[in-house]
């Protein structure tokens, strides 16, 4: 594919442009939800192939075939642009991803307490209704006209799940937790409230001699665990971004895998294991409730000192997680057949470290914000297609050339990552 046909296709997803022939009839005016998918599907195709095909080497323009130098570049820029149009189609993806799923989270909610229905009428047939039966409907239908209130108060930053949302649009492990365990509570002490409105005064007076600390200390042990460490969470996190060390890149959107990964989309086991605990004590805790609904569940202690062992864990991953970009070596990239020399204006330099793309940074739009300052001249790194991936910039190796503006003699060399930090400056010495 040349050029000209790749931006072709990638025009076909510009917003008001609605179906196009050739297009099977898909719509991709950017503007409703199946039109934003399909458009953010066009552009990734066609960046897709305009990259493959500067990777074998199509597409150059015949005039620059001679410079490989400024061959690069050119292709470079091009990429860039094209990145940046299926960076604006992720972006139209994402917001239209928050009524979709503002809409499917309220009839999930409901779809769950029309379940629960079903469910205790065909358990009553035969042992007939209980008064434990109108509690569980009452405490599940409140607690879903809260899901749907919340849904409608953030309804422009994901519906029910907005809460849940980190700075950075993902969901978060911690918030997570503590909400799952902040509405097993309610439902709980509204099941009680319930039983405490229909029922005598002997239930009354049994229903509150049970209502003690000693008793309910468990559970209430578990919603302060839940609490804190995503307080902790948030605040650890916070603090190490504003102090540069740990690098943040948000995400397009929210997605359920957010709660089991970090933030480059590889499995994270200080989240998951934090997540699975806290779900089997949660169902522990929920079967308690069924099996006697007019009694707060007793959590046993050794399961809170479980529940506080994987907080803690899960905190001294956050604590150290990440790290500043550093700088190791910079050293002359030489050719095949090229003789041994010192750096120079117009070589290519090859800065050798670790941190340089940062977790979630790997998009083609956020690879080419990575800059390294030599110095006084900010010089954006290339990006240097390779079947299926790129080359150039990479988390240890960036390869970038030095400009005609560098004046001789030591200079210092910093690399600025997409997520805004800089590494400290390493000094190199250019020659004549």
């Amino acid at each position: 594919m040349s050029v000209e046909s790749a931006s072709t296709v990638a025009g076909r997803g510009e917003p008001g442009g609605g179906k196009k022939p050739g297009d099977g009839g898909a719509c991709g005016c950017g503007q409703c939800p199946h039109g934003a998918r399909e458009g953010h599907r066009q552009a990734l195709a066609a960046f897709v192939a305009l990259r493959e095909d500067f990777a074998v080497g199509r597409g150059v323009p015949a005039g620059l075939a001679h410079s490989a130098g400024a061959a690069r570049q050119w292709v470079s820029d091009e990429l860039t642009l094209s990145a940046r149009m299926l960076a604006e189609r992720g972006a139209a993806e994402g917001a239209s991803w928050t009524v979709t799923v503002r809409r499917r989270t309220v009839v999930a909610v409901w779809a769950g307490v029309l379940a629960l229905l079903l469910g205790q009428a065909l358990t009553a047939v035969g042992a007939g209704w209980s008064v434990g039966r109108t509690a569980a409907l009452t405490a599940a239908a409140v607690l879903a006209l809260g899901v749907t209130a919340t849904a409608w108060l953030h309804r422009e930053q994901g519906g029910a799940l907005g809460p849940l949302i980190g700075e950075d649009r993902r969901l978060s492990t911690s918030r997570a937790v503590a909400a799952a365990w902040v509405a097993a509570v309610l439902y709980a002490v509204l099941t009680l409230a319930v039983h405490l409105a229909v029922g005598g005064p002997d239930v009354r007076r049994r229903l509150l001699s049970d209502l003690g600390l000693v008793p309910s200390g468990g559970l209430l042990a578990m919603l302060a665990i839940g609490c804190g460490v995503a307080v902790l969470a948030y605040g650890m996190t916070a603090g190490r971004v504003r102090t540069g060390r740990v690098q943040k890149i948000p995400a397009d959107r929210p997605r359920a895998t957010d709660l089991l990964a970090d933030d480059g989309g590889r499995g994270s086991f200080t989240d998951a294991q934090y997540a699975l605990v806290n779900a089997a004590l949660l169902v522990f805790a929920l079967v308690r409730l069924a099996t006697d609904p007019a009694r707060l569940p007793s959590l046993p202690w050794v399961l809170v000192v479980l529940a506080a062992l994987s907080g803690v864990t899960y905190l001294a991953g956050k604590a150290v997680a990440g790290g500043r970009p550093v700088i190791l070596s910079v050293v002359r990239s030489r050719e095949l057949g090229d003789l041994a020399a010192p750096i120079r204006t117009g070589d290519d330099i090859e800065i050798r470290g670790t941190g340089f793309v940062p977790p979630g940074a790997g998009t083609p739009d956020r690879l080419a914000r990575t800059v390294v300052r030599i110095g006084g001249v900010h010089v954006p790194v290339p990006l240097i297609p390779v079947p299926g991936g790129f080359a150039n910039p990479t988390d240890g190796v960036l390869t970038v050339p030095v400009p005609v503006d560098v004046e001789p003699g030591p200079v210092e060399v910093r690399v600025i990552t997409a997520a805004g930090a800089e590494t400290r400056g390493y000094r190199i010495e250019v020659q004549d």
